[in-house]
């Protein structure tokens, strides 16, 4: 039965999907239904959890927008998704999640270690 299922969830699997981890800036493309018409909607944060897997993985986006923090959960294989854009790459952090984010305030609730950042200060040495 497990074969069946994996075979009929394959085809919808979306390809090039799985680019960015967490801790990175994404940009994610949301297409919107309005009644007849369709339009394209920029969600732009930092990947804060990745869960799941197979066509049922899903992530977190958190940005703060006007001091409130705001976080949204996407399906990863969504056909309401039209693309993710990673905007900054972190360093690899070693924690799954990084609930620790929803606890920061003003500009350090955007700061993850980057990876330009980082290979900037090993370079100097």
């Amino acid at each position: 039965m497990s074969a069946i299922i994996d075979e009929i969830t394959k085809e919808q699997l979306k390809p090039n999907r799985d680019n960015f981890k967490v801790g990175d800036g994404v940009k994610v493309y949301t297409k919107i239904r309005e009644g007849d018409k369709e339009r394209i909607q920029v969600f732009e944060g930092i990947v804060i959890g990745i869960r799941g897997g197979g066509i049922h993985a899903s992530f977190t986006v958190r940005r703060v927008v006007q001091g409130e923090g705001v976080e949204r959960v996407f399906a990863l294989h969504s056909p309401n998704i039209e693309k993710v854009e990673v905007t900054r790459e972190s360093i690899v952090m070693p924690r799954a999640r990084l609930n620790y984010m929803r606890g920061r305030i003003g500009k350090k609730a955007s700061e993850v270690k980057e990876k330009r950042v980082y290979e900037a200060k090993r370079q100097s040495r």
